[in-house]
């Protein structure tokens, strides 16, 4: 898309559309013909033209003290705006050249159309944030309130928003309307990039190896420095809690786990190391395994020993005898003690994590067992 710099300041796109009526208006619908109002679908992106707004002469909610200048409704209180580099800011007509026109030369920009009475755009725009934020410098993201930028927003002809632009090489690349969720926002941002991997990327997989290698100390640091720079970090919070783990600090990992919020505590990666810290905690608790193979020579319908076994095997690192343990156990009697065989294997195969080869051969032996 081509665009033309006009005498203020503002962008205005040179191609126009032969069988659209040139606007006359603003994003408000001032001035000519108002056009009809879009219909949108149910939970899609609210409309600019005869949206809903607050009442006239009532003032929008306040925001929480600390909050920076800018921060759309419904962004927690504390969440930086601008990381480094300036990676997020709010910009304006007169400024939309300088800040993503002529910034997107250098590195791709992302910019979020919304308004302070716009819903979706209360989900979408912290979530944009966090991603920007964690490509560590390989996007950037301009936000652009259309009730301030009317102009800018008719010259863009935004009719419903959010709506995000991207820009690269001072055109645009791609755009969507709507709250979409996280997994898109990734997809769209990998797009951009041309899936490079961010520096906070390559620094947690660096810290992983780490871990798996068995240096604690070093992926448990490396994890901490990445935290530091993004606190939300769902990567680099479920590392810090398993390196605790693997270091036997089971007190400090629960402590983390502890001071997360409940919704930090139900991502997939941090819900798996929590799992992990459950799951060697009952270990500790399940007895001696010479013991409990004893027990089993004796009476091998000993469900109980049979259960305590498969934990402490799991809490010698013994993943997959522990497995085939409970397996055992479930293909013995699948509804003993409201299903603790079953329960048990989801929360191993959860804290090894989908990928691993246990987790892919058990859960394929579960589900045999389930519906033969």
């Amino acid at each position: 898309m081509e665009f033309t710099l006009n005498p203020d300041g503002s962008l205005e796109p040179s191609s126009k559309d032969e069988n659209q009526e040139e606007k006359t208006g603003d994003a408000g619908g001032a001035g000519g013909e108002p056009e009809p109002e879009p219909e949108p679908p149910r939970g899609g992106p609210a409309p600019i033209i005869g949206a809903a707004r607050p009442e006239p002469g009532v003032a929008p909610p306040e925001a929480p003290p600390g909050t920076p200048p800018g921060t759309p409704p419904g962004t927690p209180p504390g969440t930086p705006m601008a990381a480094a580099g300036d990676l997020i800011k709010e910009s304006s007509t007169a400024n939309f050249v300088a800040d993503v026109i002529e910034a997107s030369a250098k590195v791709p920009v992302i910019v979020d159309f919304w308004a302070p009475w716009c819903e979706p755009c209360k989900q979408l725009g912290p979530a944009l944030e966090k991603l920007v934020r964690e490509a560590s410098g390989l996007v950037r993201l301009v936000k652009i309130n259309v009730d301030k930028n009317q102009e800018l927003a008719t010259q863009m002809r935004i009719q419903s928003i959010p709506a995000v632009y991207a820009f690269k090489d001072g055109q645009l690349a791609d755009a969507f309307t709507g709250a979409l969720p996280e997994s898109q926002l990734k997809a769209f941002i990998g797009k951009l990039t041309g899936g490079a991997q961010s520096p906070t990327d390559t620094t947690l997989v660096e810290a992983k190896a780490a871990l798996d290698s068995g240096d604690a100390v070093t992926a448990g640091a490396i994890f901490g420095q990445v935290q530091t720079q993004d606190p939300t970090n769902e990567h680099a919070l479920a590392g810090m809690i398993r390196a605790a783990l693997a270091q036997g600090e089971t007190g400090r990992a629960k402590e983390m786990i502890d001071s997360l919020s409940p919704e930090l505590a139900q991502k997939s990666e941090i819900a798996a190391a929590i799992s992990a810290v459950e799951l060697a905690q009952e270990g500790k608790e399940s007895g001696d395994v010479a013991d409990l193979r004893g027990k089993l020579e004796k009476n091998e319908n000993d469900h109980k020993s049979r259960f305590d076994l498969a934990m402490a095997l799991y809490a010698e690192g013994q993943n997959e005898a522990a497995i085939d343990e409970l397996l055992d156990l479930f293909s013995r009697d699948n509804q003993w003690n409201d299903e603790a065989a079953r329960k048990q294997l989801v929360k191993i195969f959860d804290a090894l994590g989908p990928a691993d080869p246990l987790t892919v051969e058990g859960r394929k032996q579960l589900s045999s067992m389930l519906f033969s």
